[in-house]
Parts: structure tokens; sequence; C-alpha cells
């Protein structure tokens, strides 16, 4: 029998519910993340380190401007050298050892900028600086960030001014705020919306425990309220607002980054200004973006489409509800999409869609295979399920055996859970 604990409930009891925030381990600061070349990882060696949790394993990964050789016994990850051509790690053959990831989820209501954004603030600040000011010279100055932010999104450039201000006027935080060519990252992730007599956008967040903020934000920055699933800060991975638009990411599969807004902006800007699908539309053509992603939105109309942008190019839409890690049907790059089996997930979402499933079966079918991962340790595991319901004004985040639904209104809450895998 489901036990609950406010809005949770799990099914063997476990989970509780608590008022206070912990900060982010200070040993991860000194964890150059933007350093890491994620492709040239041998995660088959990496992964007895990763899964220590040591956050020394992560800095031994290989880093950017190193050359590649075959690696020897005992290395971790792709070794720098002069040496030989890289090899591809065979993930059909390895199994990573099961382990336990303990996580605190961290409910925040907070209208406008205020303690608990300053708490947040506090807690992760040192390990995003570190990562934000990787590789001297790749970050704008100041002018350069404000004045993109000013271009492109001015109805947030007020909220910035707060955030800025609760840094204490900050410099460095100022410019991270921005977004504004912030260092490359690339979850991998699923998503489907549904319309008809109901309306839903679920979605799975595919990446690593340790990298995840953990957050589910609900705010009026501009005086619009939005619930969403919070990173760097104030930006939002999904989301939904009180005009019933809803908006989610994946990454879209395409290597590099270029000159742009990091994506948790992006999503951010369509939730607080946009009202529909055909607004948000609207708003993403010419928005400049640092990385290749998918953009799925839903409004309560039922209207919904698919969005496929990329530093550098014009933005595309798709009639599609449903996403994974490659631009449109097939992949551009079929061995990095094999590698998160993109084209499976698709064609699974495309099958449920078809078969016009209800938000219930959706929501449900993203806890199964093939769209629930467990592979932690690689950077490949399901960290939530979202699922958004507009018309009711509700986002339920489920795992196995767990559920717990926030609203636009809910007060401050936590839930403490455990992800098992690999």
């Amino acid at each position: 029998m489901t036990k609950s604990a406010k809005n949770v409930s799990r099914n063997d009891g476990s989970a509780r519910s608590a008022g206070t925030t912990t900060a982010v381990p200070t040993a991860w600061a000194g964890v150059d993340w933007a350093a890491i070349d994620w492709a040239r990882v041998d995660w088959v060696r990496a992964s007895a380190r990763l899964a220590t949790g040591s956050p020394g394993a992560w800095g031994d990964l290989p880093t950017r401007g190193a050359r590649r050789r075959t690696p020897a016994a005992g290395d971790v990850g792709g070794a720098e050298d002069h040496g030989t051509e890289a090899f591809e790690t065979d993930w059909s053959t390895w199994q990573a050892p099961a382990r336990a990831y303990p996580v605190t989820v961290y409910g925040i209501h907070e209208a406008t900028p205020g303690p608990r954004w300053k708490a947040l603030f506090d807690a992760t600040w040192p390990a995003y600086r570190s990562w934000y000011l990787t590789g001297p010279g790749t970050r704008p100055s100041l002018e350069e960030a404000r004045g993109r932010l000013e271009e492109h999104m001015p109805e947030l450039v007020p909220t910035w001014r707060e955030l800025v201000a609760q840094t204490g006027g900050d410099g460095d935080a100022a410019r991270f705020l921005t977004m504004w060519n912030l260092p490359a990252f690339a979850p991998a992730c699923s998503q489907l919306a549904t319309v008809g007599e109901e309306t839903s956008l679920t979605r799975n967040y595919d990446y690593v425990p340790e990298l995840w903020e953990a957050t589910v934000y609900s705010s009026e920055f501009t005086g619009r309220k939005v619930i969403g699933t919070g990173d760097c800060l104030w930006g939002l991975l999904d989301g939904m607002n009180d005009a019933g638009l809803a908006v989610s990411l994946t990454f879209g599969g395409r290597p590099g980054s270029g000159t742009g807004f990091a994506i948790p902006l992006v999503v951010r800007y369509l939730l607080e200004v946009a009202e529909t699908a055909a607004q948000a539309r609207k708003l993403l053509r010419g928005l400049p973006v640092s990385m290749s992603y998918n953009i799925t939105v839903v409004d309560v109309s039922g209207e919904r489409f698919t969005a496929f942008v990329a530093p550098g190019q014009d933005t595309e839409f798709f009639d599609a509800c449903t996403a994974t890690n490659h631009r449109g049907k097939t992949p551009e790059y079929p061995q990095k999409a094999a590698q998160f089996h993109s084209v499976e997930r698709l064609e699974f979402l495309d099958a449920s869609a078809e078969q016009g499933v209800s938000a219930a079966e959706a929501r449900d079918s993203f806890l199964r295979d093939p769209l629930h991962q467990d592979h932690y340790s690689a950077g490949f595991g399901t960290l939530f399920t979202a699922h958004y319901r507009p018309d009711l004004g509700t986002v339920e985040y489920v795992w196995p055996g767990v559920s717990w639904t926030r609203g636009f209104d809910d007060p401050d809450d936590t839930l403490e859970l455990v992800l098992e895998g690999r």
C-alpha cells in the first residue's frame, strides 16, 4: 500500500519531507567540468573510479586539447599522448557494478529572488563558478553578456538585475547569470506531448546524478507563475506556466558549440513571455543558442510542436510531439545516436503517440524500457520523470515506486530518494 508524506508517495514508505537546505560538497568546485572532453571518455575504464563518487575520479578524465592514444592497463579515460587513433567503446558487452545514488530534491516556492534563491546560490556557486571560468578568455565580458541579454531577452533583464544584487554584485556571477556563452553540456533525454481530452508533456532527464541541481522552482519573476526543474540557478530544464504552456528540452545530437544562450535560460524565457505554442514559436525565431537541442512545446489548447535549435542556423520547426537525442527522425550522427539508443527511444515514443495513449499511460511508459535508463556512472541514467499537466496546473515527478506532485502555489518542501542503477 502506498504511504504519503505531504504530496509525496512511495511504495515502501521511506520518502520523507523536510524544510532544510544542504550545501553542495565543496570538493566538486575543484572539478574542471568544461575542460573534460566528453566524446573521448572511455566509460568502460573510467566507470569503476566514477562509481566511488570521488570528485577526483572526474578530474582524471581526458581534457580538450590533448590527443588520444590507445590506453594502457590502469588508465582512466582516454590518456593524453601523440599516439594512435582513438578507440570506440563497445557498450554491448559491459555492465557497470550496481550502485545506489542518494538524492535530495528541493521544492522551492519564492515569487521573486529572495532568501531561498540566495541559499541556493551560496550552496552551488563555488561549483558553478569553477565550471564557468574554465578556459582563459573563453567567457564573455560583462558588457557583452549584458548586451546580448538586453538585445534578445529584454523581459528578463529586471529579474537578472535582482539576481545580481542578491550575489552582492559579483561580476563573475553577473556574467554567468546571463547564460551567454556558458561552457557546453549535453544531457540525454526523451519527451512526449499528448493532447485531446487531457494535455500533458512528459519527459525523462538522463544525466549524471552529481551534476543535477535537484530543484523544482516555483516563481513569479515577471508576474507570471512558472514552475519547473531548475538548472544554472534560474534556468529551467522543463517547465509550465499559468497560461497553460509547457516546454521541455533534449540534447539535439549535433556535436560542438557556438555563440549563444545556454538552453536553460531559453526555456525560462519562453515560459515567462509566451502564453501559447504559437507565441513560443515566434520567440524562438532568431534566438541564438550555444548548442543543438530539441525543444518540445504544448499548450492547453492542444497546439504543439518540436523545434530544433543549433548555433549559427535558423530554428527548424517540426510537427512532432516527440523528441530524443537527434534532429528529426534520422540521426545526423548515427554513432552518437546509437550510443544513447536515441532511435529506439524515438520509435517507441512515436508508436505511443500513434496509439493515442492517455496522459497517465504516457507517464507510466517513461518508467520502463526503452525510456528509463540506469547507466548513471556513464552519464546516462534517468534522474527524474516530469509529467506536466497544463490543464490541471500540476507537475508530477515520478520514479519507480515514488510520486511527488507540485503546483504553482505549493510551499517549500523536500524529497529524499535513492536512485538505483549502474
